[in-house]
């Protein structure tokens, strides 16, 4: 992990024991992910309604936090304006708000849904003759829902070759209905498909530059909590959990040992 992922992954879990709130281990999972996608698509912190900007949507909105923090890092908004994250009137929601917080394209939170507007977003786009792109990061968990599969039919048979999505198989569906295979599932809808190792920003960011005649997918092979060996060792009862003093401690020690 680099200082930049370690930078991000420390406010993560900052903010989270400041304000309560906050899903650490699936923020966790993507932080390379979102890295990767801001530092390969057109936008600019300084004009985010910039007309010729591309488009992301975070499908898997319960990571909402983690954008946060990865928007901060970026210059979109100083990193001590999420500290309010979840609290009363606070503009930083556990869900983001599109009308609230510069950067966010879509409000997002309901799993399943940001897919389907993504695709919208692509078509558009498309039909308008803009050469502007539309990235969206999916979850494996998320990816029960059927509305993401229609999703993809839509996106393939449109033949959306500016559309790329991030699924992030962090493998958070193995107690229930795990989605097995994803790159094969992928490529049976119709898709241009590229696994990838999801800590490695670079091999995201390679992944997300390559071109196809059709939508894309990027299978992040990602570990849900990645950068504290507690979170991943007990992921699911940190599932909703935001550290106490001490923990806090001990997660903040454990991320420093992974650093390179």
């Amino acid at each position: 992990m680099d200082g930049l992922s370690l930078q991000i992954r420390e406010s993560i879990l900052k903010i989270s024991h400041h304000s309560g709130h906050g899903h650490i281990p699936t923020c966790f999972s993507v932080v390379e992910t979102l890295r990767a996608v801001y530092e390969t698509m057109r936008h600019n912190p300084a004009d985010p309604d910039w007309a010729e900007r591309d488009l992301f949507v975070l499908s898997k909105g319960h990571a909402a936090l983690g954008l946060y923090c990865t928007l901060a890092h970026f210059g979109y908004f100083p990193i001590q304006d999420v500290y309010a994250f979840g609290g009363f009137g606070s503009r930083f929601g556990c869900h983001a708000d599109r009308f609230k917080i510069p950067g966010i394209e879509l409000s997002t939170g309901s799993l399943g849904h940001g897919i389907g507007v993504a695709t919208g977003m692509a078509l558009g786009l498309k039909m308008s003759g803009s050469d502007r792109r539309v990235y969206v990061v999916v979850g494996d968990g998320e990816a029960n829902e059927g509305t993401v599969w229609e999703a993809l039919m839509v996106a393939a048979h449109r033949s959306l070759d500016n559309m790329t999505v991030v699924f992030d198989n962090n493998r958070s569906q193995a107690r229930c209905l795990p989605v097995r295979d994803p790159e094969r599932k992928f490529s049976a809808f119709g898709f241009d498909v590229t696994s990838v190792e999801g800590h490695d920003v670079s091999a995201i960011r390679e992944a997300l530059a390559l071109k196809a005649d059709r939508p894309r997918a990027v299978v992040a092979n990602t570990v849900k909590g990645a950068g504290c060996r507690t979170l991943v060792n007990d992921v699911f009862a940190w599932h909703r959990r935001s550290p106490d003093a001490h923990e806090l401690e001990i997660l903040l020690g454990e991320l420093h040992e992974t650093a390179v």
